[in-house]
């Protein structure tokens, strides 16, 4: 049986297309808890976010509150109007929608957890929809952080613009290298085509000790991470993060070969002093068109000067 904190970050990884609700995944999460136990069912309810619910039920009804009698005496029920407790009455936005996951759904509350029940088939007719997804995806990008996933924004940083001086530069830090512990929820115990693959990257790699060894292999996570979300992939899809890391060790194998050529250093003493994502950057600079994301392609097209600005700090 899942636990809620899996329920949740199912839905956190599946039920999302770029830092949008994916309606259509949305409702095979939905459909999904809506044909468990009725116990599994109200537990999930309750351990997603509320905003969830309210995207979901907004997406296939709207939603009718009757007024009282003094103020509307005439007032009637709308044509196919559906009533748990008589007062809000939901109907149908395409009256050919199979509504039945969602009366399990709201039937479910209703008997087990009558205020979350109210709370979110109030918001559907009194909430902005903008509020609902702008609020659900803080919620969804908090947790993301915590599982090693940085928000979009600073996901981006890894595609800053570098003039061509700065690509050269070495940090005055002698060591690059974090040999402290991680905390990454994902442990990948052989890295794709390192027995094979001659990119810098790994031949570096294999002149390092065991404890960088590790060190690098837990910073390409981090960095294949930022990948993932910089470049939208579905991170619930599994061929996500090998892809991510597959680009991650193309563009920093060619910025390390860079900064090691330009300053005279062996590939593994510049992979020691020259932080990981830093090389990335060095990289996709070398090849900007080949290594940014479709969307910042086009805004490069569109207008050079809207491009990611430099940062001029050595991260």
């Amino acid at each position: 049986m899942a636990t809620d904190t899996q329920i949740v970050t199912s839905f956190d990884l599946d039920a999302w297309t770029g830092l949008t609700v994916d309606p259509a995944r949305l409702d095979g999460w939905v459909a999904a808890l809506a044909s468990a136990e009725e116990e599994t069912l109200l537990r999930a309810a309750r351990a997603v976010d509320p905003e969830m619910l309210v995207i979901y039920l907004r997406n296939h009804v709207d939603v009718h509150l009757k007024p009282s009698e003094q103020e509307d005496p005439d007032w009637q029920a709308p044509d196919g109007g559906q009533t748990l407790e008589g007062q809000f009455y939901f109907v149908a936005k395409d009256p050919k929608d199979d509504l039945a996951p969602m009366l399990r759904l709201l039937h479910s509350l209703f008997q087990g957890d009558y205020w979350l029940y109210f709370r979110v088939i109030q918001a559907v007719k009194e909430e902005l929809p903008t509020e609902n997804e702008e609020w659900a995806l803080r919620w969804r990008t908090g947790r993301l952080e915590d599982l090693g996933f940085p928000s979009w924004d600073a996901s981006m940083r890894i595609y800053g613009f570098m003039r061509p001086e700065a690509m050269k530069v070495v940090p005055a830090e002698t060591k690059a290298l974090d040999l402290s512990s991680w905390a990454l929820p994902v442990w990948i115990t052989e890295l794709p085509g390192i027995a094979s693959d001659e990119r810098a990257l790994f031949r570096a790699t294999r002149e390092l000790g065991a404890d960088e060894r590790s060190a690098v292999f837990y910073g390409l996570i981090a960095l294949s991470n930022r990948i993932a979300v910089a470049d939208r992939m579905e991170l619930g899809d599994p061929e996500s993060l090998p892809g991510a890391i597959d680009k991650a060790t193309r563009f920093a194998s060619d910025g390390l070969e860079h900064v090691a050529g330009e300053n005279g250093l062996s590939l593994e003493e510049a992979l020691r002093r020259v932080p990981l994502e830093r090389l990335f950057r060095v990289g996709t600079n070398l090849d900007r068109e080949a290594a940014l994301p479709t969307s910042i392609v086009e805004e490069e097209d569109d207008d050079a000067d809207t491009t990611l600005e430099e940062d001029a700090t050595l991260h």
